[in-house]
């Protein structure tokens, strides 16, 4: 595989991309709009930066990923002659399923079509596609450049050829790549959001602060971040929609959202994003404050 189109501009799609081509792959990063596209390539210049001054990679390094990147608007001129697609649009079931459904149509037969979603099902999706044997889960992490984990998740028809050359691939960018089978929420999301819902579920309980939370996570479990400022970095919506496939997916109330992030995604707190979820981001990027929602 030489060439990739990645579908999706945001953070994860333009972290896959900036991957790929790091790696010396030729890059096409897809998306609807204009905007995301140059949002999209101006966060990898900034992260490609600060590599540089890190001394990860040279100024060489740098000017060759961003050459090894062409954008598209348009889907159709995005994925010809490309080996592998990896869609990293938002994770909502109707969206993919639309998007491998125009894949089908547009790219070769031996195209392998890839999903970057978190929690999705990977026969569902495959089940978009006249060929399922194809389609195959890629869920990387965030920040994807730094992150080593890539769960491999074999829907029902994924084939052990695409499998194979799948998990490999990935190591060739580095990674760690975890083959997973094709369950709600696979395995990273399966164990994590449980957690994190728990412990938005402990705040609006009223047990302990957000602070507390957090703490109590980072120095009694040696978690590197609290599960609420991790949250706030995923995405509230985002953790949300993944507790609604699992929810409707086993059908067991230990995945039922809590109440307050639905409210809080209603309100549009989404975190880190919006500038404000359990911690308040409107002056840095970091959790440096709590929301004063939860101040009082």
């Amino acid at each position: 595989m030489k060439n990739i189109a990645v579908i999706g501009a945001g953070t994860m799609g333009n972290g896959i991309a900036h991957t790929f081509a790091q790696f010396g792959y030729k890059t096409n990063l897809i998306d609807i709009s204009e905007k995301s596209l140059e949002k999209g390539m101006n966060t990898i210049s900034g992260n490609l930066d600060r590599m540089v001054s890190k001394e990860k990679i040279s100024e060489e390094d740098k000017k060759n990923t961003l050459n090894n990147i062409t954008t598209f608007t348009k889907i159709s001129e995005g994925v010809k002659n490309v080996d592998l697609v990896v869609e990293a649009a938002t994770e909502n079931v109707d969206l993919k399923l639309s998007i491998f459904k125009q894949l089908d149509e547009l790219c070769d037969a031996e195209t392998v079509l890839a999903s970057n979603t978190s929690s999705i099902s990977i026969t569902k999706i495959a089940a978009a596609v006249s060929n399922p044997e194809r389609v195959i889960g890629m869920h990387f992490m965030n920040p994807v450049p730094v992150m080593k984990l890539v769960e491999i998740i074999r829907g029902y028809s994924t084939s052990d050829e695409v499998t194979s050359n799948i998990m490999e691939l990935s190591k060739k960018l580095k990674k760690e790549p975890v083959e997973v089978n094709d369950y709600p929420g696979f395995v990273a999301n399966r164990i994590l959001m449980p957690m994190i819902n728990e412990s938005i579920e402990t705040l609006y309980n009223g047990v302990a602060g957000v602070q507390e939370i957090d703490t109590v996570m980072k120095l009694g479990m040696a978690h590197p971040m609290g599960p609420l400022q991790l949250a706030d970095f995923i995405g509230l919506d985002v953790c949300l929609s993944i507790l609604e496939v699992m929810y409707s997916g086993f059908k067991n109330p230990k995945y039922a959202p809590c109440p307050l992030l639905v409210n809080m995604v209603q309100a549009g707190k989404l975190g880190v994003k919006s500038g404000e979820g359990f911690y308040d981001y409107s002056e840095s990027r970091k959790a440096e404050k709590v929301s004063p929602q939860f101040t009082s």
